[in-house]
């Protein structure tokens, strides 16, 4: 690739008490997308939040080109019980413009987000950050609670809705990456 990369991480170690995964380097490029494969526990979902500033870098670094705007779809996205608002709310909140979903996410904005299964709510939220302004778009084990007709909608989307937005997306499921992804890195214990 010939295009100055919009995240560099080099040698990055990191991790929360102590490191947890490392030392791993590796560019995104405007466009690709990359995905993060290994077993549960590598270290994966830790890399994202290490980006993100959640988690702690203990070594190495993380270069982001300046002024790149982060969406970021968490593994276990927080669900408050009782939460009144609509998709179409939370895709209003996240600033995602407005375009015509598809058909199996658009029978769901206009539902509350508290009513939702834990699959129709993670796709929803998925949707929310595929539309938002973000320049970069982290989608940490975006398979998780998705039934096989729904994660078919997850590739459709990611294939063909991300208008271009750079993706890094994590997972356990290489036949998923291997569907979805550009290139993958693998992260390793």
């Amino acid at each position: 690739m010939t295009s100055e990369p919009v995240l560099r991480c080099e040698k990055l170690v990191a991790g929360y008490a102590r490191p947890v995964v490392g030392p791993l380097s590796f560019d995104l490029h405007p466009g690709e997308v990359l995905g993060l494969l290994g077993s549960n526990g590598a270290g994966k979902s830790t890399v994202l939040k290490a980006i993100t500033g959640v988690a702690r870098v203990f070594g190495g670094s993380i270069r982001k080109r300046p002024g790149l705007r982060l969406a970021h779809h968490r593994q276990l996205p927080v669900r408050p019980h009782e939460f009144p608002l609509t998709g179409e709310d939370l895709v209003r909140l996240t600033g995602a413009v407005h375009r015509n979903p598809p058909d199996e996410v658009s029978r769901l904005l206009h539902c509350r987000m508290d009513q939702l299964s834990g699959g129709q709510f993670q796709i929803v939220q998925i949707w929310a950050c595929l539309g938002s302004p973000a320049d970069l778009v982290l989608l940490d084990e975006p398979t998780n609670n998705l039934d096989p007709a729904t994660n078919a909608v997850l590739s459709r989307l990611i294939r063909e809705e991300r208008n271009g937005r750079t993706l890094l997306l994590v997972s356990h499921d290489a036949s998923f990456i291997e569907a979805v992804c550009s290139r993958s890195f693998p992260v390793d214990r």
